[in-house]
Formats: structure tokens, C-alpha cells, sequence
């Protein structure tokens, strides 16, 4: 070290900051500075966060303003070299902070950040000083609590806002404000019990049991201890007991188990315990492939010797999956890790069961539904994989099936992505930043890894097939069904034609009714796809056409029959449903439209007998309830499952003879770019999940435009017509991806404000971007939570550098807001916006 020089680190915040931030770091804590460990820092007047290393060097510059760090967090570093890399890649490409990122990767239990706690002053006297109400009752009760949370104050005081209460005490000198930091992740621990090593003679213990036979005073201890020993001379081990195993029998109460450890006839330890479930029953050899399956993975091995990305473009229910599990187990026989992307949670529960048949306890799970103790303890199994024993085997994570947030575990062997469903939506993050693609990141990711990528879907992505078309990705086709199942017939019910000879049955067609009526009456199953959710998607006055809208967004609201509100499916807002109009006083107030819930209801008129479930957002918002539907459904305890766009992915049910597409229209009429690509995708989705096993599927498209040509190709499943007639629409307007588009998406609670914001931004893009800013203009929905919305869009020709492109958004959003009338302003930039 350079005489003078002193150890300092730069740290990244969870803050949307632009910069790293240097602390000085005390002597007592130099030998353990390490990129990628927490550290607990200062950080303005009072707070105090964990922030990460990313740097450790040496600097003899004047350190003297310099904070310094407080103590040291971790052990092992938990973020590595890898990660940091990412991080860096998505604040450029998707123009956010790397703060922004590190709130994103890292599990809720991993960031950790100051409390403020509220203290009596010790030096405070209260004799002769004047309190009002408030004031007395919280000092009383910090007298007997020492230290409350500013929420705690809120709860005793009964009152929303404490802060001018809190300032006006400070001000007198009776309360101070301490800033803590806690822990978030506690480890899962188990109490076992075993016999102290004093009675592990028989002789020992024979006089033991005449002692307590003697005295009736230790009849329990007695019971407890012959209890203890009939189930420890039950397990071949004679180990030890679980305390809670002995706690749930009738005959053993707690006192009297910890009568015996504290008189040293038992022992009792901690032991620091998995949460995650360990995988059940024998594990078996992936299946044999058909001869389409193993064509199909001889030509994924052979392109990858060349690409690093390969899109396999498989029809529904080809047996994708097969093909993943004979590339998972060749790269985890060479003692690399797999990362298997999947677009929804629900999906988890079916693939976990067929992942965890074939390797048992190597996969590990990793989405939000997870609590946040479960997460850590997945992201501690991967960053300990590099520290494999001798054999390189480490059983636990070597596999990791999750949804977009799995991208950001600490990996460092990775060998092979999978990303199935690859053309799903939900592979993008829209609210908070970093608006980042699964997918996109998850090539970024293998390529700092040197592995190799696996994109699956059987309606890929515009993007993706363009990119495989242009020989930037391999491209496999696997055009077989397994089993040589033929593809769905699919039938076009003519709504408008059924309406006019008034045949229609609610929301139902002829051909529907009858399709499901059949179904019923051979024992199979139905799916019925609506892709909204709600009983209807607004209410409206019969007399004078009044309809409820959200007070904060301008949107309708969402009639719910089931709790009986009207929801806003945007900020939350809910009421109760009012009983006469708040406009004229009528009480005829009609539902209009239809959503989940009453497609549910209705069917039930017409099938009484049937089993009938849903499975929507508001149907699945508990941790097991994905599982619960999807268990029963695939045990034949519901007939008929109703569900949003939940249903058309990738699950696999056996006994699905029908599915009703009740309203195409309602996606083919939505004004946006892509919403032709996405129709034909729920469609072809959808129709996939009827016949997968030995039979013949049958599926009803009911629409008012049955000779659509996008509807004409899902009936055809002719993906390549499809892409042909869509690539060439979006070539016309110059859209993805022939181009690549910037959105942003400019913010205010005043509505002149935030206009006047987004054209004078909107006009610092044009200087620098000419003709390739559009707008601003007024989105279809223009206040969110009382904010105001302006949108400008921004066209990037694939000829020129995003890069460069991206460098003069920056600048314009740096000279946009040095002016000071504009710091209220919100500003939130989404690249590739889906």
C-alpha cells in the first residue's frame, strides 16, 4: 500500500442513483473488503442502508469528508463478478440505474435498510414542562416500551401522520430518532433431542427408570422418556428425535420434556434446516424420445456447435419438454448449471413434478411467490455451487426453474438456458425499473457465461423467428405431435350470424353448447378461455347511461358479483356496489359485458351437474392456489375450468377433449402493433391444451369476423402464413423488428403540467432525433393512480446505433431536468415496450 493511501470502496445503493458512492473503510475491517459483499453505510442526514461492494482499491486522495462504512455484512460474497456484469448491461440497454437494478436481482430478505425508531430523551425532565394529549400518552408509553416504530406511534396515537407530533418532541427535547438496521433473513431451524451420553449404558438408564418408578411426582417425566425411547430405538440410526415429532404425541407435554433436559437426562440442539421441500419417491431415466423428438435434439446439439441461441419451433404437446430434460441431463453430467426460464408461476407446479422425477433435489425453484426466507435459501444454494466437493457434485439448485427474477442468482458454472414459451408477454417487467425482457437479458446472460441458449415455443415471437430467419439464432422445427396425436379440429362459430337467428344461449353458440355437452357425457374435460377478468367490465344507468369510473384513473370499473364491488384492475380502488344510480336515482343498473366470473356462473345454468373452476388473478392470489386448481383439474375433480390467458400456457392436462375461445374478437379489435402476433398466439395456445393424450381435440373460436385472416391461419395452424402477413404489415409502419422502439412515458397530477413537460422533452428529442420521435400524445388511458400520462415514442432504424441513440436520450433527459420547474415531473423509459 502506498504510504498515506487508505482502503476505500465504491458501493452500489438500492437507490435510483447514477453513480457509485466511496467510503472510507476503518482498519479493523480492510482484510475483509471483497466486490460483492454487504456493507452497512451512512447514507445522508439519518439513513442507513446494506449496500454492495463493487469495487476495493486504494486511494491518497484527502479522505476527510468521506463517511465511512459501519460494519461488515457477510462472510462470502453474495453477488459475483457475473452479476455485476449484468447489472451493468440492463442500466445501459433498458436506461435505468444500477441501483434500480441491484432492488430488482436481490431477494426483499438481502436488502436491508434503516428504521427509524423513536427513544425517550434520557436527559429529558418532565417536571414542569407542559404536554399536550398526544404528547403524554406517547411518552407514558415509551416509558414502558423503550423504542417504537414510527408506525407503532401511528397504532397508539390513532392518528395517520405522527411527523409534526414527532418534530414538535424532538424540538422540546423528550424523544430522540435512532436509525436500526435488522437482519431480514432468519435460518429455518429444527430442535432435536437425543440421550445424554450419562445414560447411554443400559445400567445407567435401568437405575434411572427405578428412581422415577419410585417417585410419583416424576410420573410424566417417566411416560415422556419411555415414549422418547420407544421412537428412537425405532429409526436404525438412534440418533436423535425431532422435538416437534415428540411434542404432537398425546402423552408428552412440553414441561415435562424440558424437566429431563434440564436435569441432563436429554439433550436438545438447534440445527439450521432447508425450507424447501426435498424432493419425494425414486427418481427415474428421462423417457425414450420418438423418432421426431430425437431428430430434434440431434439438430439442437449440431447447431449449437456453431450458435450459441437456437429457437426450437415445436407445435403444441410435440414433447418439447423431453427434449429439455435430455439437455438438462447432459449439461449437469458435466458439471454445469441449468437456469429453465418459465413466463408464469402457474406453469412451476406441473414442470417441478416432471423436472424433480428425473433429478430430484438438484432442481431448485425460484419465483415471488416464494416467501423471502425460501428465496435466500435458493440463492445461498447457487452461490455455493462453485464450491462443489471433490466429485464436483453439489445436489442442491444445480437446476433452477423460475419465472424472469431466477436471471439475477449469483451462477457461476452456467452451462444452458432454457427459455420456454419464449413469445409470452410476461417475460417483460413494466412497473418499477428495470423494464427488463426475460428473454433478451437471459442470451445476455449466457453469453457473459459462455452457454448456450434454448428459446421453445410453437408460436414464436415475431423478433425471434425474424432473428432465426436471418441466421442470427439456429432454428429446429419439430412439427410432430407426440404419439402422432393429430392437431385440434378447430371449428369458427359465426357470433353475429348465431345472434341474428337469435340461437345464441347467453354468451354461448350453438356449436359451444353442444361441443361441451358432449364432452360432459364422456367423461372429459373442458377449458373455456375469456380473457378478462371480473364478472363484467362495467355497470351502466338504464335511464341516463351513468357508469361507475375508478376516482383515481380514468378507466370504468370492474363489476366483481363474487365480493360483490366494483374494482379498479389498475390503482386498486374498490366500492361497493351502489344500490340506485348517483346521477339520475335509478335503480336499474345493467351489467354490460362479461369477464371470468360470470362465464363461470352462466355455464353452471346450462350444465348444473358439471364441476366448474376458475383460474384468474383473483382466483390464484394465494401462495398454494395455483397448485390446488391445477392438482384438481389434473385429477378430474373440476369438468370444466373457466380462466384467462392463464390456461393457454403450456400446461399439460390429459383428459381435455374441448376448448371454447368465447370472445376472439375482443383481442384481434385491440389497437396496438402487436395485438394480431398475440391473437394468433392465445388462439394457437389455447387450442393446444384439447387432445394432448391419444385423441382428437376439438376447439371453438366464436367470432363476429370468422373469415379474419388471422383466424383463417390458427384454423389452418399455418404459423409461417401468419408471420409472412404480420411481418410485412408491421414493414409498411416501420415496426419491431425492422426497428426498435423507445417508450416514455412522462408523469404529473396536473394535467397542464405534465403536457407542457412532455412536448417541451418531446422537442429536446427532436433536436438531437429528428423525424423519429413521435408524439407526445394522450394514451387510451391517460390518469393512473391521479397521475397524467403523456407518451412519446421514439423509432430507431436497426441501421443505426442504439447505443448512440440511447446516449442522446440520456442527455436530453439530463438537460430536461436541470431545469428546476420540472423536478416534480415523473419521467420512466421502457425499451422494447411490449
Amino acid at each position: 500500500m502506498a504510504k498515506g493511501s487508505q482502503v476505500v470502496v465504491d458501493v452500489v445503493l438500492p437507490l435510483a442513483v447514477s453513480q457509485f458512492f466511496t467510503y472510507k473503510v476503518p482498519e479493523e475491517f480492510s482484510a475483509e473488503m471483497e466486490p460483492g459483499k454487504r456493507v452497512i453505510v451512512p447514507f445522508g442526514k439519518q439513513r442507513i442502508f446494506a449496500a454492495l461492494i463493487k469495487n476495493v482499491r486504494h486511494s491518497s486522495e484527502n479522505l476527510e469528508d468521506y463517511k465511512q462504512i459501519q460494519s461488515v455484512l457477510d462472510e462470502k460474497a453474495i453477488v459475483n463478478a457475473f452479476q455485476f456484469e449484468l447489472w451493468g448491461w440492463i442500466s445501459e440497454y433498458y436506461l435505468c440505474q444500477t441501483g434500480e437494478v441491484m432492488n430488482a436481482a436481490l431477494p426483499p430478505g438481502l436488502k436491508l435498510q434503516s428504521e427509524t425508531k423513536v427513544v425517550l430523551n434520557p436527559s429529558f425532565e418532565m417536571e414542569g414542562k407542559e404536554m399536550d394529549t398526544n404528547e403524554l400518552l406517547l411518552f407514558e408509553t415509551l416509558l414502558g416500551k423503550q423504542e417504537m416504530r414510527i408506525d407503532e406511534v401511528s397504532l397508539v396515537l390513532k392518528k395517520k401522520s405522527v411527523h409534526l407530533l414527532l418534530k414538535r418532541m424532538l424540538e422540546k427535547g423528550m424523544i430522540i430518532l435512532s436509525e436500526e438496521i435488522e437482519e431480514r433473513y432468519k435460518p429455518k431451524k429444527e430442535t432435536r433431542i437425543r440421550l445424554s451420553p450419562a445414560y447411554e449404558s443400559d445400567d445407567l438408564l435401568h437405575g434411572l427408570f427405578q428412581e422415577y418408578e419410585q417417585d410419583k411426582r416424576k410420573a410424566k417425566q417417566l411416560e415422556a422418556l419411555m415414549f422418547f425411547l420407544k421412537l428412537l430405538y425405532q429409526k436404525p440410526e438412534r440418533d436423535f428425535i425431532k422435538k416437534n415429532d415428540l411434542l404432537k404425541q398425546e402423552n408428552i407435554s412440553s414441561s415435562a420434556l424440558q424437566t429431563l433436559v434440564k436435569n441432563n437426562v436429554l439433550k436438545e440442539w438447534d440445527v439450521r434446516v432447508d425450507r424447501l421441500p426435498l424432493a419425494t419417491g425414486e427418481q427415474v431415466v428421462p423417457f425414450s424420445l420418438s423418432e421426431a423428438q430425437q431428430t430434434a435434439l440431434d439438430e439442437v446439439r449440431s447447431v449449437f456447435a456453431e450458435k450459441d441461441v437456437t429457437l426450437l419451433h415445436g407445435v403444441t404437446s410435440s414433447g418439447k419438454t423431453e427434449v429439455y430434460i435430455h439437455l438438462i441431463e447432459e449439461t449437469i453430467k458435466s458439471g454445469k448449471q441449468v437456469l429453465y426460464l418459465l413466463p408464469e408461476i402457474a406453469l412451476t407446479t406441473q414442470i417441478i413434478t416432471r423436472l424433480r422425477r428425473h433429478f430430484g433435489d438438484k432442481v431448485g425453484v425460484y419465483h415471488s411467490r416464494y416467501s423471502s426466507n425460501e428465496r435466500i435459501e435458493v440463492w445461498n444454494q447457487v452461490n455455493r455451487f462453485s464450491e462443489s466437493d471433490a466429485e464436483g457434485v453439489f445436489l442442491k439448485s444445480q437446476i433452477v426453474l423460475g419465472a424472469r427474477s431466477a436471471l439475477f442468482l449469483p451462477y457461476s458454472k452456467l452451462g444452458l438456458v432454457i427459455v420456454d414459451e419464449e413469445h409470452d408477454s410476461s417475460y417483460k417487467q413494466n412497473d418499477p425499473a428495470p423494464r427488463y425482457h426475460g428473454r433478451d437479458t437471459a442470451i445476455v446472460l449466457a453469453k457473459f457465461h459462455g452457454a448456450k441458449v434454448l428459446l421453445g415455443s410453437a408460436t414464436p415471437s415475431l423478433e425471434s423467428y425474424y432473428n432465426a430467419l436471418a441466421g442470427r439464432y439456429g432454428l429446429v422445427r419439430l412439427n410432430q405431435r407426440f404419439g402422432g396425436v393429430l392437431m385440434p379440429e378447430i371449428v369458427v362459430a359465426d357470433v353475429k350470424e348465431a345472434m341474428r337467428k337469435k340461437i345464441m344461449k347467453s354468451h354461448f353458440t350453438p356449436e359451444l353448447i353442444q361441443s361441451v355437452d358432449l364432452a360432459l357425457k364422456n367423461k372429459e374435460q373442458v377449458i373455456l378461455f375469456q380473457n378478462r377478468r371480473g364478472f363484467s367490465p362495467y355497470l351502466e344507468c338504464r335511464q341516463c347511461n351513468w357508469i361507475p369510473n375508478c376516482k383515481n384513473c380514468s378507466v370504468t370499473l370492474t363489476y366483481h358479483k363474487q365480493s360483490h364491488q366494483l374494482k379498479c384492475h389498475y390503482c386498486g380502488y374498490g366500492q361497493h356496489v351502489p344500490a340506485a344510480c348517483l346521477q339520475c336515482g335509478d335503480h336499474h343498473l345493467e351489467v354490460k359485458g362479461f369477464g371470468t366470473e360470470k362465464i363461470e356462473e352462466e355455464i353452471a345454468i346450462f350444465f348444473p351437474e358439471a364441476r366448474i373452476a376458475r383460474m384468474d388473478l383473483d382466483a390464484t392470489r394465494s401462495k398454494q392456489s395455483f397448485h390446488r386448481i391445477i392438482t384438481d383439474f389434473e385429477e378430474r375433480r373440476i369438468d370444466i375450468l373457466v380462466g384467462t390467458q392463464m390456461v393457454t400456457k403450456g400446461l399439460d392436462f390429459d383428459n381435455v377433449s374441448t376448448v371454447g375461445i368465447i370472445n376472439a374478437d375482443q383481442l384481434l379489435n385491440y389497437p396496438d402493433f402487436r395485438s394480431h402476433e398475440r391473437s394468433y398466439q392465445l388462439m394457437a395456445q389455447v387450442s393446444g391444451r384439447s387432445g394432448r393424450k391419444q385423441k382428437q381435440g376439438r376447439v371453438i373460436i366464436q367470432t363476429q369476423q370468422p373469415n379474419h385472416w388471422v383466424i383463417r391461419d390458427v384454423v389452418k395452424n399455418d404459423y409461417e402464413a401468419f408471420y409472412k402477413r404480420d411481418l410485412y404489415e408491421r414493414h409498411k409502419f416501420n415496426y419491431p423488428p425492422h426497428s426498435r422502439l423507445v417508450e416514455i412515458i412522462i408523469r404529473h397530477k396536473d394535467s397542464d403540467v405534465v403536457q407542457e413537460a412532455a412536448s417541451t422533452f418531446a422537442a429536446l428529442l427532436r433536436n438531437k432525433m429528428g423525424q423519429r420521435v413521435i408524439g407526445p400524445h394522450i394514451p387510451l388511458i391517460s390518469r393512473i393512480r391521479n397521475l397524467y400520462h403523456r407518451v412519446v415514442i421514439i423509432k430507431i432504424e436497426r441501421e443505426i446505433s442504439a447505443k448512440d441513440a440511447k446516449n442522446k436520450i440520456r442527455e436530453c433527459m439530463t438537460s430536461f431536468y436541470s431545469n428546476r420547474e420540472h423536478h416534480s415531473i415523473q419521467m420512466h423509459v421502457d425499451v422494447d415496450p411490449m
